[in-house]
């Protein structure tokens, strides 16, 4: 029966430009997707052997030879203290360095319109990203609920995951953190939450529910190390960029994977010529490359 149904296909050669239009949108998609591995993989490496491991320290008081630029080298203290940490530097708890703003019931903000209301952002769509099942509240959830492009969130049941937000507008749905913080820089304290997410997870999971959590005191009980302003303030310039860089990339990626299921349909159906798409495709081609 489905070999027996007509349709329209335009010409083979027009196959092949169509095909290459859009396999060039992908290319440079799965690009992104490299490139933001290899920023997180250095930034936790980053992370973990600076905040975590203090090898720079630990270098140094075994006499060893630097591995960081000398602006950056000078930057550690040349012993640990009595603690344990770096001289100088201070442990506090998670929830003294940055705000856990819980999300809201948002079944009390309905949506009256559609077409002018936020997707409720749910575990779901932090997993998996906002889609046509995603529920509409009204825009007149309190601002601070409101969720934008480079918001940091973090699920605290169900399934634990956090990562920076970017998928436009939202609401912030309960069992949900946005994670916030007027003086530390969030590239740090987002790498504080990814440093403790397995033992979060590892919580949640031996909680005897049908969804497991963490609560507020396991927040303040997970401890982080912080050096001097001024210190993490010259850190930030080498670890701040690869976590904004990644960010650009998402939102990049996701203007790209728009752009392509709209296109599609429009070549397809001949709405939309190869050539209107040209010019476009060689800027696409050149950033690609």
């Amino acid at each position: 029966m489905i070999e027996s149904l007509p349709i329209s296909a335009p010409p083979l050669p027009e196959q092949r430009a169509i095909a290459h239009i859009l396999g060039t949108l992908d290319d440079k998609i799965e690009l992104n997707r490299r490139r933001n591995q290899t920023l997180e993989a250095m930034a936790r490496a980053l992370f973990k052997d600076w905040f975590v491991d203090f090898g720079p320290v630990r270098a140094k008081m075994e006499g060893r030879e630097p591995y960081l630029p000398a602006d950056l080298w000078q930057l550690f203290p040349d012993r640990l203290d009595d603690e344990g940490k770096p001289e100088g530097w201070n442990e506090r708890p998670l929830d003294e360095i940055a705000d856990f703003l819980n999300g809201l019931a948002l079944q009390k903000f309905p949506a009256t319109d559609p077409d002018d209301s936020l997707p409720v952002i749910k575990i779901a769509e932090l997993r998996s990203g906002v889609s046509a099942k995603s529920d509409r509240a009204s825009r007149e959830v309190p601002p601070k609920y409101v969720i934008k492009d480079g918001d940091f969130l973090f699920s605290w049941s169900g399934s634990l995951l956090a990562k920076f937000w970017t998928e436009g507008e939202g609401a912030l749905n309960q069992h949900l953190f946005k994670v916030t913080s007027e003086r530390y820089p969030m590239w740090f304290v987002s790498h504080w939450v990814y440093h403790h997410l397995e033992e979060f997870k590892a919580i949640a999971a031996s909680k005897a529910t049908t969804m497991g959590h963490i609560q507020r005191g396991h927040l303040k009980a997970a401890m982080t190390i912080c050096p001097p302003d001024d210190v993490l303030e010259r850190m930030g310039i080498v670890m701040a960029p690869l976590v904004e860089q990644a960010i650009q990339n998402e939102l990049e990626s996701r203007t790209l994977a728009h752009l392509r299921d709209t296109l599609l349909p429009k070549l397809i159906s001949g709405e939309l010529r190869i050539a209107d798409t040209a010019a476009f495709m060689e800027r696409v081609e050149a950033v690609a490359t």
